[in-house]
């Protein structure tokens, strides 16, 4: 059974992405919900999900930051992150930190659900 953070600071997105991993084939995943950069990191800490998704405009810290402390605490992590439409840059910076991928808001089920099953193998 697969443990996946979903770190972001709006409620609805978490809830968006949890409902449609649940229908999407991960309904006996456990699911921890962080609401920013810094909740996340001290959440990893302490409860080593298997995946992280992660937004990257949050406030206190934002997923860069972080993404790189994540990895930096465990190298193997596997962090997927979330961006709007417009962030591409944001986006290639946070491949080099080490995301193994990413996922554009609005974003589609279908896409998060193969995203996830592609790295939880």
């Amino acid at each position: 059974m697969a443990k996946i953070m979903l770190v972001d600071d709006a409620a609805f997105m978490r809830m968006m992405i949890k409902n449609s991993l649940k229908n999407g084939g991960f309904g006996d995943a456990t699911f921890i919900e962080a609401t920013d950069g810094l909740d996340a990191v001290s959440k990893y800490g302490t409860e080593h999900p298997d995946l992280v998704i992660m937004d990257i405009t949050m406030p206190n810290m934002d997923g860069l930051q972080a993404l790189k402390k994540i990895r930096e605490a465990d190298p193997n992590a596997k962090v997927v992150m979330c961006t709007a439409m417009g962030q591409e840059s944001m986006v290639v910076e946070a491949i080099k930190s080490g995301a193994r991928d990413f996922v554009v808001k609005p974003f589609n089920a279908e896409r998060i659900c193969s995203t996830v099953k592609e790295i939880l193998g």
